[in-house]
């Protein structure tokens, strides 16, 4: 990480108080309706607050067992700050925001990371990557990145800190269950593709099996050209496990395919114009008896395709809840070159839920499969959910 120079802390010092200063003579004149703010309003909550803060501001400072550094305090709550909000919402410092620009990192190690539970968390990990080596799996906790607590970093730092440079390494901290210490892991950081989509039939045919890994448009595309290859009588299973897609309109576009009508996902914010994504019926594809399959690694876009098919009973999801991971950030510049990522709105399915804070749940709900299956290149007997599904789709006439 790049260090705050000693200059710039006295700046973002003299900064801070300047604001705390406009802050408070806000909040009296607020009490007096000056400017138009009135006891009661959104306005006068937010002074209450900020007094409160500088309250326990200036606590920290008189009474703190050594004198702190008054930098510091402040980018930590600020980085508590957004981080209350949601995973995606993230502070960066100057220093940080110029990093977050350039992201200059072109080799990964495989994992798709968020964070729960105040920690970095992995969301699903690429098949044949150093992290699938390592035997990591969605829902691993990161409590460190090279020797920095995850819980103090910013969703957007940590995913900075994950890349690199092609050949360098990475340690981190991982929290594995009933292991009493987090296991160290170092790996080589490496210039990674998606793995093809699976393609496979079962049943003698009848049951067209898709993995597409990660929802592009390309991948979107090809689950097209293949639905439009159904024969009468074929069902599908479309295997959304430890898939991710950062587009969320890929996502519906998806589900349009196995939906002709109805409202297939809502955008809401507080001041975000709502939108509303209804099924085109030109886009509509196939009425086939179908089975998603989805587990924590099921992220972003991949999650409203879930959802829509779910809600609006147009097939049967079968595995593990999904992460919970659909909404729309803004970028918002502040004067001394800091910056917010704050999410401004959420994706809803047809039921009316935030995908992001109540993830998609299965229709049929199957115990999570070990590390070793997880990481099987191609279905295959032991998987429970596959098997589940496809017994489902057996039992279903067409």
């Amino acid at each position: 990480m790049v260090f705050v120079s000693r200059l710039f802390k006295r700046l973002v010092f003299v900064l801070s108080v300047s604001i705390f200063a406009v802050l408070g003579l806000g909040l009296v004149l607020g009490q007096f309706g000056i400017f138009g703010v009135h006891a009661g309003s959104d306005h006068d909550g937010a002074y209450r607050q900020m007094r409160v803060y500088a309250e326990v501001l200036q606590k920290v400072q008189n009474d703190y067992v050594t004198k702190p550094n008054l930098n510091d305090v402040t980018v930590g709550a600020l980085h508590g700050l957004l981080d209350s909000l949601d995973a995606d919402s993230s502070y960066l410092t100057p220093s940080e925001y110029e990093i977050y620009k350039e992201h200059p990192g072109k080799a990964q190690v495989g994992i798709i990371a968020s964070k729960r539970y105040g920690y970095g968390t992995v969301v699903s990990v690429l098949p044949g990557s150093p992290a699938a080596a390592a035997h990591l799996i969605d829902g691993d906790v990161i409590q460190a990145i090279e020797g920095q607590s995850t819980r103090q970093l910013s969703l957007a730092v940590i995913r900075l800190m994950l890349d690199g440079n092609p050949g360098t390494k990475l340690t981190i901290s991982v929290v594995r269950p009933n292991k009493p210490r987090p296991d160290k892991i170092t790996m080589t950081r490496e210039v990674l593709a998606v793995p093809p989509m699976t393609v496979q039939h079962y049943d003698h045919g009848t049951i067209l099996y898709l993995k597409p890994g990660e929802l592009t448009t390309q991948r979107v595309d090809k689950i097209a050209q293949q639905l439009k290859t159904l024969g009468k009588g074929q069902k599908i299973v479309l295997d959304l496990r430890n898939c991710f897609g950062r587009d969320p309109q890929e996502g519906i576009r998806l589900a349009n395919f196995f939906i002709k009508q109805g409202t297939l996902a809502k955008l809401v914010g507080q001041k975000y114009p709502t939108q509303i994504f209804t099924a085109d019926p030109s886009k509509f594809i196939t009425a086939a008896p179908l089975a998603i399959l989805t587990n924590g690694g099921t992220f972003g876009a991949p999650e409203l395709a879930a959802a829509a098919v779910k809600d609006l009973h147009r097939g049967i999801v079968v595995g593990a809840q999904t992460f919970g991971e659909a909404s729309v950030q803004k970028i918002i510049n502040l004067p001394d070159g800091a910056a917010l990522v704050l999410t401004v709105a959420k994706y809803e399915g047809p039921d009316g839920e935030k995908i992001q804070d109540t993830a998609v749940s299965p229709t049929v709900a199957v115990v999570q499969p070990s590390q070793e299956e997880q990481f099987q290149p191609t279905p295959n007997v032991g998987d429970q959910t596959l098997q589940t599904a496809l017994e489902l789709l057996e039992a279903k006439a067409t």
